[in-house]
């Protein structure tokens, strides 16, 4: 692979500005990275992982404090896998990488059964394994390319599937408290990163390798939020925001608002007492 050129248009640095910005106040809001990290940042292949990369490097460059960063790729052993792909790209822009092989593709085959989703048990294998490197390497942050829409889609696949108010934090320690994870990309839309990804002409991996379905409870919630998107545009960010404007009280939680401790009388003004 040549060596990686950077588009010029007007178009492209006023996106690439933007989406810059956005991580950086990403960054800052949530104290995602400070001195002296050794952020491991997990590449797929997608483009989402792709600009995640290329705008952490920017900001390495240009930021107050100093941080590594240590790309990380997982090759699952998924039938068609380009392997060569990630590594020629990492050695092209000189970023330090590691690729991990490990078979968690065959085990999803073998555990799950046919026609039936995969993507659940093959993400907890993966992060499995990505805690295991992060903890090898010495990394103290863990960099997920995780952006905006997919947030906003987890909080309605826990809510219409889950029964949970739940959604995807921008920062996260692991149930082991061995572990930060860091979504960078929490505020950026995934229509301008796949812009993004078009400009840099990134070598895209499919993520249909391994036979993913279409009709996933995932893609049906995506199509709903585009649907959404269309007809009110910015309902999407509308969304994002209110995981970000939480009224406790307002809900029904009783571990999250004490409401056993809520009297009446205090709402009685004191002449009336």
């Amino acid at each position: 692979m040549s060596e990686v050129q950077q588009p010029t248009s007007n178009a492209f640095k006023k996106l690439q500005r933007a989406l810059r910005a956005q991580v950086g106040k990403a960054i800052a809001d949530y104290q995602m990275i400070q001195s002296g990290d050794r952020v491991m940042v997990c590449l797929s292949g997608g483009k989402d992982s792709y600009a995640l990369l290329d705008i952490l490097r920017h900001l390495q460059r240009h930021a107050p404090c100093h941080f590594d960063i240590l790309a990380v790729n997982l090759d699952q052993k998924q039938p068609g896998f380009p392997a060569h792909v990630l590594p020629e790209y990492f050695e092209a822009i000189g970023v330090a990488y590691r690729i991990v092989e490990q078979d968690t593709y065959s085990t999803v085959k073998r555990v799950v059964d046919e026609g039936k989703t995969m993507c659940g048990l093959c993400s907890r294998l993966r992060r499995g394994v990505l805690y295991r490197v992060a903890a090898e390497e010495g990394a103290t942050k863990i960099a997920l390319g995780h952006h905006r829409d997919d947030i906003v889609e987890t909080l309605f696949l826990n809510l219409f599937h889950g029964g949970r108010l739940k959604a995807m934090p921008p920062k996260l320690l692991t149930d082991d408290r061995r572990h930060i994870v860091i979504r960078p990309l929490a505020y950026c839309a995934e229509k301008d990163l796949a812009r993004y990804a078009r400009y840099q002409q990134f070598p895209l991996i499919p993520c249909t390798l391994c036979g993913s379905q279409a009709n996933l409870q995932r893609s049906q919630i995506k199509q709903m939020l585009q649907s959404w998107e269309k007809q009110w545009p910015g309902r999407t960010e509308t969304i994002f925001r209110s995981l970000q404007n939480i009224a406790p009280s307002q809900l029904a939680d009783p571990n999250l608002f004490d409401f056993e401790r809520l009297d009446v009388m205090h709402l009685i003004p004191q002449d009336c007492a």
